[in-house]
C-alpha cells in the first residue's frame, strides 16, 4: 500500500494520518510505503507516527517505509537519527514463507484459507477432567475441586479459579481456558476483572478446577484465513466446520487468533459453589442472578484468542461437554475466548507460543467467554464473528469421557 501525503504533518494532522494508518493494518495491508515529498512540515508528533508503525509492522514481518520525503521532512529525519531505517527507496523483500495450499468451500461468503502442514499425521489426545454435569444445581463442593498445570503442549477450558486452596477460590469460580503456556479467567468475586498467568522458565500456569475440556498433543495444520470482502466476517459455525474439513476428521482441538467482528457469549456471574436452587444457574428466574449473557456483539476490533473443541456427528465421551453450534444439529462443540486490545497479526505462517505469548505481554486481556450462538428467530444477535486470523488445528485421536 502506497501513502501519499500532502501539507502540513504536524500534532493536528500526525493523528488522522495514524487513525488512517491504522485501519489499513487492520485492513491487511502489512507492507506499507510511504511518499511525503509534498510535506511542507513535519513536527515530532509526525515521526512519532512514521516511528510506531515501522515498529507495528516489523514486529509482524512486515515493513513500513519513507520512498519518496521532501527536503524539510529529510532534514528532520536526519536530525533526529531516524534516515538510516526509515527511508528507503525500494519497498523491501518481504521474508520468505512455507508453501500453503488454499482450501476453498462452497459457500461464496465462506472466508479464504490459506493451509499449512505443521505436523502430518500428528494428533491430540482429548479428555473430561471433573463433572460438568455438576453444574445444574450448583452443586460443587471442596471434594469435586482438582489442582492443574498446564504446560506448553496443553490446551484446555472449563471452570477454574487462580489460588492455593478451595477455601481460598471458592467465591471466584469462573469461566477459563488455556493454551501455549498461558492461562485466562473471569473471577466471580464481584470484581469483573479478567486475570491471567503466563508461563515463565519453570512456573506453569495452574489453576484450581472444578470441570475441563483438555486436549494434549500436536497441530496438524495451521490455517490462515482472510474475508473475500472487506465487510464479510465468518461465525464461529463456519470456521469450526472449516477446520473439520481442513483435517479431514470428524473431531478437532482449535486454538485460534484472530480479528473480532463481536463476540456472543455467557459468563457466570456467582460462583458455582455457591448455594443454589435446583433450577439455578439455567432456569428462569434465577438464571438472571447467575449468568450474564451479551445482549449485542460485545469486543469488536479486539484481538481474540479462541480456545475448543469441534465435532461432526456423534461426540461419543465428549458428550457432556458438547452442544449444538449453530442451526446443523451435526455440528457441536465448546468454545471459550479471551479478548484483548488489538495488535495485527503477522501474515504468513506464524507460531502459537510466541503469538500468543505476545498477547498476554503487550495487549490488555478485556474479557473471557463462553461463546454461544443466539438464533432466535427475531430478537436472536446470531453469533460471534471473526474477520481474520490463524487457526491451529488438531485431529482428535482419542477422547475420554468424565475422569
Amino acid at each position: 500500500m502506497e501513502v501519499r501525503i500532502k501539507g502540513r504533518l504536524d500534532g493536528y494532522w500526525a493523528d488522522h494520518l495514524s487513525k488512517a494508518l491504522d485501519q489499513m493494518v487492520r485492513d491487511g495491508a502489512h507492507r506499507i510505503r510511504m511518499d511525503l515529498a509534498e510535506v511542507s512540515y513535519m513536527s515530532s508528533a509526525g515521526i512519532a507516527v512514521l516511528v510506531k508503525f515501522y515498529k507495528q509492522l516489523a514486529e509482524i514481518h512486515g515493513s513500513f517505509a519513507v520512498a519518496r520525503l521532501s527536503p524539510q521532512v529529510k532534514k528532520v529525519l536526519v536530525m533526529a537519527g531516524l534516515s538510516t531505517f526509515l527511508i528507503n527507496e525500494a519497498m523491501p523483500v518481504p521474508m520468505a514463507i512455507v508453501p500453503v495450499r488454499m482450501f476453498k468451500q462452497l459457500d461464496p461468503e465462506s472466508p479464504t484459507f490459506e493451509v499449512s502442514d505443521l505436523v502430518p499425521g500428528a494428533k491430540l489426545t482429548c479428555r473430561i477432567v471433573g463433572d460438568p454435569r455438576l453444574l445444574r444445581g450448583c452443586r460443587f463442593s471442596g471434594e469435586h475441586v482438582r489442582t492443574m498445570t498446564f504446560p506448553d503442549s496443553v490446551f484446555a477450558l472449563g471452570l477454574g479459579a487462580f489460588g492455593h486452596s478451595f477455601d481460598d477460590s471458592a467465591r471466584s469460580f469462573g469461566e477459563f481456558l488455556a493454551a501455549a503456556g498461558t492461562a485466562a479467567y473471569l473471577p466471580t468475586d464481584g470484581t469483573n476483572a479478567p486475570d491471567y498467568l503466563v508461563s515463565t522458565g519453570d512456573f506453569f500456569p495452574e489453576l484450581m478446577v472444578l470441570y475441563s475440556l483438555v486436549c494434549e498433543g500436536q497441530f496438524s495444520h495451521l490455517a490462515r484465513f482472510e474475508p473475500k470482502t472487506e465487510s464479510s466476517a465468518a461465525g464461529l459455525t463456519r470456521l469450526a466446520a472449516a477446520c473439520l474439513d481442513i483435517a479431514e476428521s470428524r473431531a478437532v482441538g482449535i486454538v485460534m487468533v484472530a480479528e473480532s467482528a463481536g463476540l456472543i457469549g455467557a459468563a457466570l456471574r456467582r460462583s458455582p459453589t455457591q448455594s443454589g436452587s435446583d433450577l439455578a444457574p439455567f432456569r428462569h428466574p434465577e438464571v438472571r442472578e447467575w449468568l450474564s449473557f451479551s445482549a449485542e456483539r460485545a469486543y469488536a476490533q479486539s484481538l481474540a484468542l479462541v480456545v475448543g473443541v469441534a465435532t461432526r456427528g456423534e461426540c461419543g465421551a465428549l458428550s457432556p461437554m458438547l452442544r449444538p453450534l449453530g442451526r446443523e444439529p451435526d455440528l457441536v462443540g465448546h468454545f471459550h475466548a479471551a479478548a484483548f486490545s488489538y495488535r495485527p497479526l503477522q501474515k504468513g505462517r506464524v507460531e502459537l507460543k510466541p503469538t500468543v505469548a505476545k498477547l498476554f505481554e503487550s495487549e490488555k486481556l478485556q474479557g473471557v467467554l463462553h461463546l454461544l450462538g443466539d438464533d432466535r428467530e427475531i430478537s436472536g444477535v446470531g453469533q460471534s464473528e471473526f474477520v481474520r486470523g490463524a487457526c491451529w488445528i488438531g485431529s482428535i485421536d482419542e477422547a475420554k469421557g468424565i475422569v
